[in-house]
């Protein structure tokens, strides 16, 4: 368990499966702009509060404990009894030391850690035991009802599935985000009572044991139109698809001020966890994923994938995909090549159309332009990959290693059967099937391949001289 030293610690509710999202993944990691969303009210719960969060999770959503173990502390709900139960466990896994809980729900990725703050601060001035983070959404069916006063003091809050009609036609409704006294909340929180008709324990119920105790419960609530608590909890897939577009739209707006050119914003994605540069311009249709950063001065051309990639300054990539790859600078790609992952492709490199790489160092200033495949190679600085060239790497049991040397020459259409070594300043003829290594200088003809001494055309000289 994390120490605390401010005493305001956050907790997170997530023992929830969601059930309407009609999916084996627990709610909260299904993903938003490629992180689960559960990490997006992790982040704000720590920006307001300084400290890990704890998260509280349930048998069924253990997996948030793997995912988030080096960002949130845990607790373990053995029971999915209600919303109530799960702050017990979470209370009980607090130390004494924190005087101050904001409880959060794992579901409402867009809350940041300003509404946090603004809350737990309006709870310290009115002097209340409780705040409740309140809104008043365009369709209010799904969400609890506050029962609320004129000078924003609350009364009770009836969940949707205990509401009467009347009540169920009162717009102002449960954020999921509150601020607790912790030392009330010892207190309050073995009065819960299960609820009966769902027979669960609400922490809502707090609220109502707060008005009869005359201590005050209050709440600050705006309108969705200009909502700017993010309070908006994801429930379905519907949910799911909206939440991620006003993420998607403010990451976009995010690089577009920090200097990248978006030359169609409504057909680029970014995902939240991508690193660009200044001065990177990208083209419609382009995708950026993963654990990925761009380079400044780079331009990465329509129809572009680019996932977990580094990518260099300067760089070019034009309707091609880039995965799990390093590039240098200056590296010119595609149009409609394909890098896969393990590559790492030197500075002022070109690889042009329908080529392939796969688990290859490319050296410096290398070349291979199209119709070619490198798998498992290591290629030197300067090499010249004629057209058609393919590394056989694979024996049908194990994959090989191909190691071509600098300034070696293959051409076109030619076959390296793995494993193999093509020399220093080497060339192989078209279409030749290079079954055994080729010396340094020397040049590899026929099928397959035989070694022949090989003359410099004329004017230039023999390697090595």
């Amino acid at each position: 368990m994390t120490s605390d030293s401010s005493g305001l610690r956050a907790v997170i509710l997530a023992a929830g499966l969601g059930t309407r999202m009609k999916s084996s993944t627990p709610k909260v990691l299904h993903e938003i702009c490629g992180r689960p969303m559960l990490g997006y009210v992790i982040d704000a719960a720590r920006e307001a509060t300084g400290a890990k969060p704890l998260v509280v999770y349930s048998p069924a959503t253990s997996a948030i404990c793997d995912a988030f173990a080096a960002e949130a502390d845990s607790a373990l709900q053995q029971k999915p009894r209600g919303t109530g139960d799960a702050l017990r466990a979470a209370l009980a896994a607090l130390p004494d030391s924190v005087a101050e809980i904001v409880v959060l729900s794992g579901d409402t990725p867009l809350v940041d850690s300003e509404s946090v703050i603004a809350l737990r601060d309006l709870r310290v001035s009115r002097d209340a035991c409780v705040a409740i983070g309140s809104m008043v959404p365009d369709d209010p069916a799904s969400y609890g009802r506050l029962i609320a006063r004129d000078d924003g003091s609350v009364d009770r809050i009836v969940e949707e599935k205990d509401a009467t009609a009347e009540e169920q036609a009162i717009d102002l409704v449960n954020g999921g985000l509150y601020a607790f006294d912790a030392q009330w909340l010892r207190t309050a929180l073995p009065e819960l009572t299960p609820s009966p008709v769902t027979g669960e324990v609400y922490l809502t119920q707090l609220v109502e044991i707060a008005a009869r105790q005359g201590q005050a419960a209050v709440t600050w609530s705006r309108n969705q139109a200009e909502d700017a608590w993010g309070l908006a909890g994801v429930n379905d897939r519907v949910d799911l698809a909206d939440a991620e577009s006003a993420i998607q739209a403010a990451i976009l707006e995010r690089h577009m001020l920090s200097g990248v050119t978006l030359r169609d914003s409504m057909t680029t994605w970014i995902d939240a966890t991508v690193e660009i540069e200044a001065d990177v311009t990208i083209e419609p249709n382009v995708s950026l994923r993963g654990a990925t950063r761009v380079g400044r001065e780079t331009l990465i051309k329509s129809g572009s994938q680019v996932v977990d990639s580094r990518i260099g300054q300067g760089c070019t990539i034009w309707a091609s995909v880039v995965e799990g790859c390093e590039l240098g600078n200056r590296v010119k790609v595609g149009p409609v090549a394909h890098l896969r992952p393990g590559c790492v492709i030197g500075d002022d490199c070109e690889i042009g159309n329908f080529a392939e790489q796969k688990s290859t160092r490319f050296g410096a200033r290398s070349k291979q332009h199209h119709f070619s495949y490198l798998g498992d190679a290591e290629v030197g600085e300067d090499v010249n990959i004629g057209a058609g060239t393919i590394t056989a790497n694979y024996d049908g049991h194990k994959k090989h290693r191909t190691v071509i040397g600098d300034r070696a020459f293959i051409g076109s259409d030619s076959i390296l059967r793995a494993p193999v070594t093509v020399g220093e300043g080497a060339y192989t003829g078209a279409g030749s099937v290079v079954t055994r290594d080729v010396p340094p200088g020397k040049l590899a003809v026929g099928v397959p391949a035989r070694i022949r001494e090989r003359t410099a055309p004329p004017g230039k000289p023999e390697p090595g001289k």
